[in-house]
C-alpha cells in the first residue's frame, strides 16, 4: 500500500510543483524513510495547508513571499519543522547549500517601529551560509550574515552578523562559544 502511494504521488504531484523540489534525499525510493515527503506534499495541495507556496511546505510551518526565499532544493525539509517562521514579505532570506534549520526557528527580514507598533521598519536581507546548523528556538534577526560552517545553538538570538564562518554561537545576544574549524583540524592531524 505504501509503495502504491508513493508510485500514485510520483505520477500526480509534479503537476502541482517543479520537479527540482520533489527528487534528491528526501524523496528518494525508501518506503519507510520518505514517506512523510510525500505525505507533506498531499497535505498542502489538498487539505491547502500553505498552498500558495511552490514548493512542499508543513502545515505549521510560515513563509511570508516565498520569491523572498532562496534555497538548495536538497534542503527542502528544512520547510517541513513545526512552528518554523521564514518572515520574507519584503526582505530576502538566502540558505546556503547544507544548512540545517531546527524546529521552531524564526528567521526575520523585519521589525516592528518602536515608536509605532503598526509600523516596520525597512526590511534588511538575512544570509546563512552553507553547511550552517541553526538549533531549535533560535530566532535570526534582520540583516544577519552567517559565515559557512556556523552553528547556531538552540535558543539563541542572533542580532548581529558572524561572517567569518567555522564557528559556534550561543545565547542572547549570540556571541562565539568556540571555533569548530579548529576542531576538525586537529581531529585530522
Amino acid at each position: 500500500m505504501k509503495k502504491l502511494f508513493i508510485l500514485i504521488s510520483k505520477l500526480i504531484l509534479p503537476v502541482f510543483y517543479s520537479r527540482k523540489f520533489l527528487k534528491g534525499k528526501n524523496f528518494q525510493d525508501n518506503v519507510n524513510g520518505y514517506l512523510f515527503s510525500w505525505r507533506v506534499l498531499w497535505d498542502q495541495k489538498v487539505k491547502g495547508y500553505n498552498r500558495h507556496i511552490p514548493f512542499p511546505v508543513h502545515p505549521a510551518c510560515v513563509v511570508g513571499l516565498s520569491k523572498n526565499l532562496e534555497f538548495d532544493p536538497e534542503n527542502i525539509d528544512n520547510f517541513w519543522k513545526v512552528g518554523s517562521y521564514f518572515q520574507c514579505w519584503k526582505g530576502r532570506i538566502h540558505i546556503g547549500k547544507g544548512t540545517w534549520i531546527a524546529q521552531n526557528v524564526g528567521i526575520i527580514t523585519e521589525n516592528h517601529s518602536f515608536e509605532n507598533l503598526d509600523k516596520h521598519l525597512p526590511p534588511k536581507d538575512v544570509f546563512i551560509g552553507n553547511d550552517c546548523w541553526i538549533g531549535m528556538n533560535s530566532v535570526i534577526l534582520p540583516g544577519v550574515t552567517l559565515g559557512d560552517r556556523t552553528m547556531v545553538g538552540a535558543g539563541s538570538i542572533v542580532t548581529k552578523s558572524f561572517t567569518g564562518g567555522g564557528i559556534l554561537i550561543a545565547g542572547n545576544p549570540a556571541k562565539i562559544i568556540r571555533r569548530i574549524d579548529n576542531e576538525k583540524n586537529q581531529t585530522a592531524n
